[in-house]
């Protein structure tokens, strides 16, 4: 309805003016003034000036010629006039230029008939629209009702041969345009403005150009959305990472892609932003690469370690054991020879955190029950109170007393909880909060 109030009052004041209202005095260019040939100038002068007072236009007319020039002096009410009357004299005869030196006084017209006459031509222009007013109340809620169902009905078709529903939808609108487009098309047919419709064609082009830079944020994160619906590099539930900001999808607006965080916070990230970042991806493939590293004596066998870590590996329920792990020797410390182990495992059955606290725990038992030694980085110890010195005859006892720390063989302990991946309990939880946005998510299929 707003749109047609506005069809309306472009009807309205673009129609012309009734027959009925009086017409204005309507002046034509003069005609060539003929004179007898060999016309003296004072005779040239008589001339013109009979004819400039018997317009009554002109106040304190004097003309004089000079050698064929004529000179016109006085006072009129309008430009008008004034080039009226240089028009005469240049085209009176043997006239060979014009110095026009008229005036122009306006006088103050204080009265209302202007503004009644223009409220008559409103009023006219009103129920000279009426007509057209309930043809536009008819045909545009028709018009626009049809292209609702054929929007309907095309996004039912598209519904299991689009992959995105919000390409869906848009592509249904844009199919379903015209039928509305055809209903205003006969409404400016029948009130006869063409011209009118071109002129508004015209005129939104610039206001879109305006609205364009006003809110190209906007327009720029809705076409993202849109081509991102088309490329779809994440689904509901992945685990992606962008701009630094790391967290499992939660849904996707027209705006902006949230995500849920490990801590359960919401990210929002701008589409616009999503779509030119490098965006990791790490559910699409289920299998994952992890490491570790750790650190053992020069005195300790380096093949004997790395049968021991990789037996670890092997025997762990969320290892894969295809690709096999490998443990490499990664650098030669101050004190310590450094091993690197790289592992497969099922990220999406599995916790890459939970995993690895697990398969370093294991790790650290297996090496000190067999014996290897992990020393510390070497560095400078300081005893205030000077060296203790250890009983020699007491020396096994003492070492006895040193309890050996006790590690517990199990996969996972009461601390690390269940191994399996915990990414939709955040999801879960984090979704019971409202989001700020539009509840309406484009990857939902």
């Amino acid at each position: 309805m707003r749109f047609i109030f506005v069809l309306f009052s472009l009807v309205v004041f673009t129609l012309p003016a009734s027959a009925q209202d009086a017409p204005s005095a309507e002046t034509t260019s003069p005609a060539d003034v003929a004179i007898a040939p060999g016309a003296r100038d004072d005779e040239i002068a008589n001339r013109i000036a009979r004819i400039l007072d018997a317009t009554g236009w002109y106040a304190g007319t004097q003309v004089a010629v000079e050698d064929g020039i004529v000179f016109l002096d006085g006072a009129t009410d309008s430009d008008e006039h004034r080039t009226w009357a240089r028009d005469l004299a240049s085209k009176t005869q043997d006239v060979v230029a014009v110095v026009n030196r008229i005036s122009v006084d306006q006088e103050a017209d204080w009265t209302f008939a202007p503004a009644v006459s223009a409220l008559r031509e409103v009023s006219t222009r009103l129920l000279t629209a009426l007509p057209l007013l309930v043809l536009a109340m008819i045909v545009l809620p028709l018009t626009w009702w049809l292209s609702s169902i054929v929007a309907r009905a095309l996004r039912r078709v598209f519904l299991g041969r689009v992959s995105s529903p919000f390409l869906g939808s848009v592509v249904a609108r844009l199919l379903a345009l015209p039928v509305f487009l055809v209903g205003l098309y006969i409404v400016l047919q029948v009130a006869g403005l063409t011209q009118l419709a071109v002129s508004v064609v015209g005129g939104a082009g610039v206001i879109g150009i305006v609205f364009g830079f006003a809110f190209r944020d906007i327009a720029e994160n809705f076409l993202a959305s849109l081509l991102l619906s088309i490329r779809q590099p994440f689904r509901a539930g992945d685990i992606i990472e962008v701009e630094g900001m790391h967290g499992s999808v939660q849904s996707m607006n027209t705006r902006s892609t949230v995500l849920i965080s490990p801590e359960g916070n919401h990210i929002q990230i701008p589409n616009a932003t999503v779509f030119k970042s490098v965006i990791t991806n790490f559910t699409v493939s289920p299998e994952g690469r992890d490491d570790f590293t750790v650190g053992i004596g020069y005195d300790a066998s380096i093949t004997r370690a790395q049968e021991l870590i990789g037996d670890v590996l092997a025997r762990h329920e969320a290892v894969l054991a295809e690709p096999a792990p490998m443990i490499l020797v990664d650098g030669l410390g101050s004190s310590t020879v450094t091993l690197h182990a790289y592992y497969w495992l099922n990220v999406r059955e599995y916790s890459l955190l939970k995993v690895k606290s697990s398969v370093l725990r294991l790790t650290k038992k297996t090496l000190m029950d067999a014996g290897i030694s992990m020393p510390d980085d070497a560095r400078e110890i300081i005893f205030p109170q000077g060296v203790p010195l250890l009983d020699q005859r007491r020396g096994d006892d003492a070492a006895a007393e040193i309890p050996a720390p006790r590690e517990s063989g199990a996969e996972s302990t009461e601390a690390e909880g269940d191994l399996a991946n915990d990414q939709d309990e955040i999801a879960e939880r984090a979704g019971k909060a409202a989001s700020p946005e539009d509840r309406t998510d484009l990857l939902e299929g």
